[in-house]
């Protein structure tokens, strides 16, 4: 799988995709990663990439020609890629929406917007427009992080033990979530694990941990 991030800061992505579970996802030949610098394509020799948007007000928007010559350059490397915007007018990311990238393995090119926002037109060449919330952030990298190891993390072979991503909070429905665990040692600080977590019986735990999961979202 490869996935191609369209940012004005490619430095910031180094420590995210070189460490941890993305770093061995790469490593294993799992998925590709690439940044591709929005500045590369950048207007004149400034290399500029963002003006003030028409109809006047306050901040900077990215401007449609560096937009669209990044996104084509994404895909003469790989033509069939999803284009997905990082935007807080997207739809909400659900970890059912990252099975379902995963499930595709589907190349993806990430746009991160910055300033102010971005030319509406750039939404001519996206499949999907993505939200991680209702706030607002200085830019789309951080979100890009999030989409890319929600779904890099599904991948088979990622991660350690064969059911790691199906007993989890929100496989069932985007709502359910695991009841809490427990480690060594069995009583700390006068703080004990529940006795039925102990007592080896695997018919009581599951019915346990069914009863003390439970809806992770606000009603």
């Amino acid at each position: 799988m490869k996935i191609q991030i369209i940012t004005l800061f490619p430095e910031m992505f180094d420590g995210v995709f070189g460490a941890s579970m993305l770093w061995k996802a790469q490593k294993d030949g799992i998925v590709e990663y690439s940044c591709i610098n929005l500045r590369d394509f950048g207007l004149g020799k400034r290399k500029t990439v963002d003006d003030t948007p028409y109809g006047g007000g306050d901040g900077m928007l990215l401007m449609i020609e560096p937009l669209m010559k990044a996104v084509e350059a994404a895909k003469n490397n790989d033509s069939k890629a999803k284009v997905l915007l990082m935007t807080p007018r997207g739809n909400t990311w659900l970890q059912s929406k990252a099975k379902v990238y995963a499930d595709a393995k589907q190349g993806l090119i990430i746009i991160c917007g910055r300033y102010e926002g971005y030319d509406e037109r750039i939404t001519s060449v996206v499949d999907e427009q993505i939200s991680i919330g209702n706030y607002v952030l200085t830019g789309g990298e951080i979100p890009a992080m999030i989409v890319t190891d929600s779904i890099v993390r599904l991948l088979p072979g990622v991660l350690g033990g064969e059911t790691s991503a199906e007993v989890e909070s929100f496989v069932a429905d985007d709502k359910t979530v695991e009841a809490p665990q427990y480690t060594r040692p069995a009583e700390f600080n006068g703080m004990k694990v529940p006795e039925v977590l102990l007592n080896g019986n695997h018919a009581e735990i599951d019915a346990w941990r069914q009863n003390n999961g439970g809806s992770g979202i606000d009603e």
